[in-house]
């Protein structure tokens, strides 16, 4: 019989861990952070209820290298190991010790945006569609070799809290529609295909500055790729710092602020004013 664990500390893990049970898998071992940890963290939550419903050992660590979670992987006698919401780097002692590997998820469509700031470059590129991908990890950044994966329809509307929900829906898609294969020990795992690869780099705030020469087009892009979750395209106006959560493009004055681009203007419909002075 297979063994499976899952390693997690956020609700998209947990979310993932319901769905394993809903499609008839289980789990020999869970792994999270201890209950002092990373208590802001967004989306953190404490595994104790559902492992003790489902009868699964549960270990709390401050580490996924620590020693003591890989002896236990190794005494649970793991086939394979997920890890999802977490953000500590497994070690190649982790990745080593489950029998048949370590699975995590990425939010594109390997081998395209390895790297960061999937979500926000997804809309920032003006892509037609992104997804997320199961796939083996490896010593690599993203290069290990595909389970599957689930596509996501993108358009000149979508914006990164609605594009976080979807990946969020399609990583528990993703793991309902693996796990009967998983469990089989039927996985075909495919290489990554090297000459397609891209690299996305990391985003900071202030990366968010929107260009007020530009165009209206990369403006409304920029303010649909960086709203919630994340910290918000923003621009200046007499020392105020003006963080545009939402906007479209149009003629009519459909709002108290607006922007006037060469070619278009923008209507700000929901904004943040900071005084930097």
């Amino acid at each position: 019989m297979i063994k499976v664990g899952f390693v997690t500390c956020v609700q998209l893990g947990y979310s993932c861990m319901e769905a394993i049970y809903e499609v008839g898998g289980k789990l020999d071992l869970a792994i999270s952070l201890l209950d002092n940890q990373a208590k802001s963290k967004s989306g953190r939550i404490y595994l104790d209820s559902f492992c003790n419903s489902k009868g699964i050992p549960l270990l709390k660590a401050s580490h996924v290298n620590n020693p003591e979670v890989i002896q236990s992987i190794k005494d649970a006698q793991l086939d394979w190991l997920f890890i999802i919401g977490w953000s500590q780097i497994a070690s190649q002692e982790v990745l080593e010790a489950p029998k048949r590997g370590v699975l995590g998820m990425h939010p594109t469509l390997l081998p395209t945006g390895r790297g960061r700031a999937a979500i926000p470059w997804a809309i920032l590129k003006g892509l037609s569609k992104t997804g997320v991908t199961l796939f083996k990890l490896d010593s690599g950044v993203d290069t290990g070799p595909v389970v599957d994966q689930i596509e996501i329809a993108l358009d000149n509307q979508v914006d990164a809290n609605i594009l976080y929900q979807e990946v969020d829906a399609a990583h528990i898609s993703l793991i309902k529609k693996v796990i009967p294969s998983l469990m089989a020990d039927d996985l075909v795992l495919k290489e990554q295909d090297e000459s397609l690869a891209t690299e996305w780099p990391g985003r900071k705030p202030e990366d968010g500055l929107i260009d007020l020469t530009g165009s209206v087009f990369d403006a409304h892009r920029m303010v649909r790729a960086l709203t919630r979750p994340y910290p918000g395209a923003f621009y200046f106006v007499d020392g105020i710092k003006v963080v545009v959560w939402k906007a479209v493009i149009s003629k009519s004055r459909l709002s108290d602020r607006t922007i006037n681009f060469y070619d278009g203007q923008l209507q700000i419909l929901e904004y943040e004013l900071i005084n930097v002075k």
